[in-house]
């Protein structure tokens, strides 16, 4: 029968035959919903500086396990969020973040402006046609 670790008198039990030094594995502390702290009812989209915090760098909604916040409100954010972009408080792309954020936007290629023409001879004055008269109604 083959031997374990602990058998052969190795220490260490963990993978890669570390030893243990005694100080635990470190746990980050549980993030507490922001929304939840402050009794939110509802989320609203036209609130952009706190709407922009839960956005990433590449325009994308942030997760709950990155924010923090609760499915409840999650779901409400991301509501929000989309409500917003559609209404173009928010960008959609990292090229929108750029025009939002204040740098100027890429220029297009220049247009030329329109070819003027020689202005054209006045035309001739049109004649007025002459009334014409009614004929009379048979009886």
């Amino acid at each position: 029968m083959p031997q374990t670790r602990s058998q052969s008198g190795q220490k260490g039990h963990q993978r890669g035959g570390r030893e243990r030094t005694g100080r635990s594995r470190y746990i980050p502390r549980r993030k507490v919903c922001g929304f939840c702290v402050e009794h939110v009812k509802a989320i609203d989209y036209k609130d952009v500086p706190k709407l922009r915090r839960f956005l990433s760098d590449r325009a994308k909604i942030e997760g709950r396990r990155r924010t923090g916040t609760c499915a409840k409100h999650q779901r409400m954010l991301a509501r929000a969020l989309k409500r917003a972009r559609f209404l173009a408080l928010l960008p959609y792309t990292p090229g929108h973040v750029k025009e939002v954020q204040g740098a100027p936007a890429p220029m297009a290629a220049p247009v030329a402006p329109p070819v003027q023409t020689a202005p054209a001879a006045p035309a001739a004055p049109v004649a007025q046609a002459a009334p014409v008269a009614k004929a009379p109604a048979p009886s």
